[in-house]
């Protein structure tokens, strides 16, 4: 699975993430290297790197500054669906690695 050039906007979020429908993630993917950027709603600017496998799934490190100036990090697991309309879902479990280390469960979709 190659997620070059995708955009993902979040669908849903526990209540302890910070990214919501506001936030854009804009990918790039060379060989198995997955990177992104993406801002919106709670978060000024964010930063993913993450390796993806033979399934599609993606191991990722995260790293964002909020509207509240602080500095969050984490990492999460990524598995995507492919959904009848070929677009792609991905369905994440992360925790924090800063602030109460906490964890929650996302889901993302292509636009």
């Amino acid at each position: 699975m190659n997620y070059h050039n995708k955009k993902f906007r979040p669908l849903s979020n526990t209540e302890n993430g910070e990214t919501s429908e506001e936030t854009l993630f804009i990918y790039q993917q060379e060989g198995n290297i997955l990177t992104s950027t993406y801002s919106g709603g709670k978060i000024v600017s964010g930063h993913l790197i993450g390796l993806v496998d033979d399934e599609g799934c993606i191991d990722m490190r995260y790293h964002q500054v909020n509207t509240d100036g602080h500095l969050m990090t984490g990492v999460c697991r990524s598995r995507p669906e492919i959904m009848q309309n070929g677009k792609i879902r991905l369905h994440e479990a992360w925790q924090w690695t800063s602030g109460d280390r906490s964890t929650g469960e996302s889901v993302l979709e292509e636009i």
